[in-house]
């Protein structure tokens, strides 16, 4: 079986939520859409790996030739749930000039003087560019939400603004790629105690992991809500288990690669004479 037909579907339908789509019926353990183990995921991934790699360049060379595409990859999890690894394993495949990572955390002083929507435009990357946002414009329907930083009436118009601000970014020539990462309660245990056990791992804990532990459930509501509110045609969500960490990164790179491939990009005509410039050469010493 070749690499390709490892997916009994692409990873794009496979991992996009259907009619009747419940979180808690999701089996964080599982590889859906993937025909094959571990093994066979290490080697679709070396083969994805240079795939991945040669799509990103042709859009960077694109953006240079000024062409307006590029690709936003949107990460969304509980703590622990790999958005850091995707980041490292999986768009640490392709050349960093090519890439926008912002890191969204707790709104500074500044942003919060603006509409919460201000430092994410600001963030949309650029021409040619391949962003991630590891979390997003999403905290401001999850966090605000689940932990009552303001009343429902100002949380919940912003599923339909950010709908619509998610077409008007679709219109201006990005693919968005939305993953929700789902850990399981257990499997998010044993990542917090290799934390705690590892001299090596304890800059990624943060005691404050264990205080929104304590609000499973409330944030299990609250990501159902985002699925069932936010997950468009223009936009769509894809649900990647992630208890096993290798299926996770590779879910997550076959998805990059099926939004890099719909751009149907070539590579750039040159804007100078190549004859000439090779007579140049040529002519040039040694």
């Amino acid at each position: 079986m070749s690499t390709n037909e490892r997916w009994a579907a692409p990873a794009s339908q496979s991992l996009r939520p259907g009619p009747g789509f419940r979180i808690s019926e999701v089996d964080t353990g599982g590889t859906p859409g993937w025909r094959g183990d571990k093994d066979d995921a290490e080697d679709h991934l070396a083969a994805r790996a240079t795939r991945l790699s040669d799509l990103q360049e042709l859009l960077y060379a694109h953006g240079r030739a000024g062409g307006t595409r590029s690709v936003l990859l949107v990460l969304q999890g509980m703590d622990t749930s790999g958005k850091g690894g995707i980041v490292r394993h999986v768009v640490g495949l392709v050349d960093p000039q090519g890439v926008q990572h912002t890191s969204f955390g707790v709104p500074t002083p500044v942003e919060r003087e603006h509409h919460y929507l201000w430092r994410i435009r600001n963030a949309l990357p650029s021409p040619g560019q391949l962003g991630v946002f590891d979390r997003s414009h999403y905290e401001d329907v999850l966090v605000v939400r689940v932990h009552e930083l303001v009343p429902a009436d100002v949380w919940e118009p912003r599923y339909d603004e950010i709908n619509a601000f998610e077409e008007q970014v679709v219109a201006a020539g990005t693919v968005i790629v939305k993953v929700a990462l789902l850990v399981s309660l257990d499997e998010q245990r044993e990542r917090l105690r290799e934390r705690l056990e590892r001299p090596d791992k304890y800059w990624k804990y943060n005691p404050g992991d264990l205080d929104e532990r304590s609000r499973w459930d409330a944030y299990q509501e609250t990501y159902q809500a985002v699925l069932d509110r936010t997950s468009t045609d223009t936009a769509p969500w894809h649900v990647v288990p992630a208890d096993k960490k290798w299926f996770a990164r590779l879910a997550v790179t076959e998805l990059l690669t099926e939004a890099l491939e719909s751009l149907d990009l070539g590579w750039p005509p040159p804007d100078f004479d190549v004859d000439a410039e090779k007579a140049r050469l040529a002519a040039m010493r040694p």
